[in-house]
C-alpha cells in the first residue's frame, strides 16, 4: 500500500479532533444540537488552519444518521459513503480550476434535485475567490434562496476578494492561526503514534516555521522524519533539513553588528552558505531574533512571548543592554526591507551582504534612525580615547587654509532663526531666481561659529557663484532675512565631495525633525 502524508492520514474526522478552532467548533456544535442550520456558511483564514476539514466534517454530521456531540458516528452507511468519496450529497469543487460560468450553471442545475438519501446536498467551494464576476452573479440568487435541503460552504484565503454581495449572503467564520504550542502537541501526538522519537525542541521550531499553518507543520514533519528514517529526529537535524540556523548563530553575528565589524559579518554569513543554509530562511529568522531583542528591551516580562529557551534568553537580555531600541528599529527596518526583495533575487548572498554592511555602517543612509547610529557611534569612540577629528571622519581630514577641520557636534539648541530657515529651505530656493536656485538646490546647511548656519558648497560652479562672487552671498543673506524676520548672518564653506561633508559636518536638514530645543530669546 502507498504511504500516506501526515496531514492526511491525520486529518480530524471529528469536531473533537479539530485543533486550535474552538471559537468555531462551539459555534457550529451549538448550531447543529439546536437545529439552527444556516443555508451558507464562509470559512475564511490562512492556509492548513482547518477549513476544509471543518466543512467535511459539518457535511458528514448533518446526513448522519446517529450524530453526536462530537460530530458524525463514521459508521453509519451515509459516513461511510461520504468518507469513500461515494455520495451524491457532499459536492467539493475547486474553484481554482472550475472558475467559470458554465460550472456555476451546473451546480444551479442540480440544486433543484431534492437528495436521494440522507437530509442535505452540501456544495463545499474551495478557493472561492477564484470565481469569475460572471461565476460570483450565477451564484447570487441560489446563494441567498436555495432549496431547504441545500448548504453551501465557501472557503477562501483571501476573502477581500470576495464581491460584497456574496459576503452579506454568509455566515462568516474566521480561522485563525494555530499556536505554538497547541501544533507543538498536536505534532507530539502523532510522533507517538508514529512512534518517532523527536525532542521537544526539534517540534517547536517546526511549529514556529509552519508560521501557524497545521499542514505546514505536519509537511515539515514528515519531511524531516524521512530525511531521518529511523533516528531520533533533534533539533540539529531540523535545522539541517529546513537549511535553518541556530540560534547561536545569531547572537554572533549581532554582536559582530554591535562591534561594527563588517569583516566578521562577511566571514560569518561565508560559513552560513557553506553549510548550505537556505539564505531566505535565514533572514526572515534574524528578523524574528531582532524582533525579540526588541521585545526584551521594551519590558521585562514578557517571558511567555518569546519563544526561546531560559539560556538563549539570558544571552538575549545581555545583548539587548548593549543595542539601543532605536538602533534594533533601523535593523528590523532594513532585514523587513530584505525580506521582500530576496524572495525572487537571483543574487541572494549579495543582497543580504549589502544589508549587513548597511547595519554596520549607518552612513550608507540618511534617515532618522541612521542619523542617530552615526551620531552614537561619534560619542562611543570619543569616549573610548578615539581624537574627535578620526571618529568623525574614519581618519578622513579636510584642509582649510586654518588646518584640520573637526565635525561640529550637535548643539544643546539650536537659534530659532536658524531653525526656521532650515525648516522652510524648500520654500527659500523656490523664490530664488535662477541661476541661484540652481545652485541652492544641492548647497548643505550646517552649523557655523556661535551657532551661525553655515552654507556648505561643493567644489565647482556652485563654489565659484558663490564665493567668488560677494554680491551673490549678500543677495542669498537678504532673500534669508525676509524669510525669517531678522538678520540673518550667514558662514561659508567649500567641500570637495558629499562624503567630505557628511564626514566632518552636521547635516542640519537630517537633525532638525528631532526633539532639537529652540533658544529662548
Amino acid at each position: 500500500m502507498s504511504y500516506t502524508a501526515l496531514y492526511r492520514k491525520f486529518r480530524p474526522d471529528t469536531f473533537a479532533d479539530v485543533k486550535g478552532q474552538d471559537h468555531i467548533v462551539t459555534t457550529l456544535k451549538n448550531q447543529l444540537k439546536a437545529n439552527r442550520i444556516g443555508h451558507a456558511y464562509l470559512f475564511t483564514g490562512t492556509r492548513g488552519t482547518g477549513k476544509t476539514t471543518v466543512a467535511k466534517i459539518f457535511a458528514r454530521t448533518v446526513n448522519c444518521e446517529n450524530p453526536s456531540e462530537d460530530g458524525p458516528c463514521g459508521e453509519c452507511k451515509s459516513c461511510r459513503a461520504i468518507a469513500a468519496g461515494a455520495s451524491m450529497n457532499v459536492i467539493e469543487i475547486d474553484a481554482a480550476s472550475n472558475n467559470g460560468v458554465d460550472n456555476i450553471r451546473e451546480i444551479v442545475e442540480e440544486v433543484s434535485y431534492s437528495p436521494a438519501e440522507g437530509k442535505y446536498k452540501v456544495y463545499i467551494i474551495d478557493e472561492v475567490h477564484m470565481l469569475s464576476i460572471g461565476a460570483f452573479n450565477a451564484l447570487l440568487k441560489t446563494l441567498e434562496e436555495p432549496p431547504s435541503y441545500v448548504i453551501f460552504i465557501l472557503a477562501t484565503t483571501e476573502v477581500h476578494k470576495l464581491p460584497v454581495t456574496i459576503l452579506s449572503r454568509c455566515q462568516r467564520y474566521d480561522f485563525k492561526r494555530i499556536s505554538i504550542e497547541t501544533i507543538t502537541d498536536r505534532m507530539r501526538q502523532l510522533t507517538d503514534a508514529e512512534q518517532v522519537q523527536a525532542q521537544d525542541k526539534a517540534l517547536r521550531y517546526i511549529a514556529k516555521a509552519a508560521d501557524g499553518s497545521m499542514r505546514d507543520a505536519l509537511s515539515l514533519l514528515d519531511q524531516c522524519i524521512a530525511f531521518h528514517l529511523g533516528q531520533e529526529l533533534t533539533y540539529d537535524k531540523v535545522l539541517d533539513v529546513l537549511g535553518a540556523v541556530d540560534t547561536e548563530v545569531f547572537s554572533r553575528l549581532l554582536r559582530s553588528v554591535l562591534d561594527r565589524d563588517v569583516l566578521g559579518c562577511i566571514q560569518l554569513l561565508e560559513e552560513i552558505v557553506m553549510q548550505g543554509r537556505e539564505l531566505t530562511q535565514f533572514v526572515t529568522d534574524f528578523t524574528w531574533y531582532l524582533r525579540n531583542l526588541m521585545l526584551v528591551q521594551a519590558s521585562d516580562n514578557l517571558e511567555d512571548v518569546i519563544d526561546m529557551s531560559t539560556d538563549n534568553l539570558k544571552r538575549l537580555k545581555e545583548e539587548a543592554q548593549a543595542a539601543d531600541m532605536d538602533r534594533v528599529v533601523r535593523y528590523i527596518r532594513i532585514f523587513s526591507e530584505l525580506s521582500g526583495q530576496i524572495r525572487y533575487a537571483s543574487q541572494k548572498r549579495i543582497l543580504v551582504e549589502i544589508a549587513l554592511i548597511k547595519l554596520c555602517r549607518p552612513q550608507m543612509e540618511e534617515d532618522r534612525e541612521a542619523i542617530l547610529d552615526r551620531i552614537r557611534q561619534v560619542e562611543e569612540r570619543v569616549e573610548n580615547g578615539v581624537p574627535a577629528a578620526v571618529a568623525l571622519g574614519e581618519g578622513t581630514r579636510s584642509e582649510t587654509k586654518a588646518g584640520t577641520m573637526q565635525k561640529p557636534q550637535l548643539p544643546k539648541a539650536v537659534p530659532e532663526e536658524v531653525q526656521q530657515i532650515v525648516a522652510r529651505w524648500p520654500s527659500v530656493v523656490g523664490s530664488a531666481e535662477n541661476p541661484m536656485r540652481i545652485y541652492l538646490k544641492n548647497v548643505k546647511l550646517s552649523l557655523g561659529g556661535d551657532n551661525k548656519l553655515m552654507v556648505v558648497v561643493e567644489d565647482g560652479m556652485a563654489s565659484d557663484y558663490f564665493l567668488q562672487h560677494e554680491e551673490n552671498r549678500k543677495q542669498l543673506e537678504t532673500l534669508l532675512s525676509d524669510f525669517s524676520g531678522r538678520e540673518i548672518e550667514v558662514t561659508w564653506q567649500m567641500v570637495k565631495s558629499r562624503q567630505e561633508f557628511e564626514d566632518n559636518y552636521v547635516d542640519l536638514s537630517q537633525v532638525v525633525h528631532m526633539d532639537i530645543e529652540i533658544e529662548e530669546e
